[in-house]
């Protein structure tokens, strides 16, 4: 399974705003560490926004920061709420054709599989994954 990128930069947004403290961030500041289109930025912030992980401050001095303490953030809640489909193999979705649907005891394994990978997420937070403030400036200046 590979998460989209939606969902890798939702990740990414969360961190940088934790990295930050108390600071507000903006979506330009965080395009521009990451290198990553502010149009696609703007569509992951909204979702994150309205799903209750980032609060959004409008006007001059407005910015970004995390709606709630980072260790109530739990990973798994995320992607969650920033992936549209689960379905790993094509008897998972409602268009299923495959002929060996009636038989096949593969997709039992696979959906143990996605239900031990999302167990997995929804045992760590924000704050387990947060990048160190120090520790992302020197990362990015690198990059450059």
């Amino acid at each position: 399974m590979q998460l989209t990128k939606f969902s890798d930069y939702a990740l990414r947004v969360l961190m940088y705003a934790e990295c930050a403290g108390d600071r507000l961030v903006t979506i330009d500041e965080i395009s521009e560490a990451y290198g990553i289109s502010r149009a696609h930025l703007m569509k992951v912030v909204n979702a994150l926004t309205r799903a209750g992980f980032l609060t959004a401050m409008r006007g001059r001095s407005g910015g970004l920061k995390l709606a709630k303490p980072a260790h109530s953030i739990v990973l798994g809640d995320v992607v969650r709420s920033t992936e549209t489909n689960f379905d790993l193999v094509e008897c998972f979705s409602t268009g299923n054709h495959c002929v060996i649907t009636g038989c096949c005891r593969l997709p039992r394994v696979l959906n143990e599989a996605l239900q031990a990978f999302i167990e997995v997420l929804d045992g760590y937070t924000l704050a387990n994954v947060a990048l160190k403030p120090k520790t992302f400036a020197v990362t990015t200046s690198r990059s450059r």
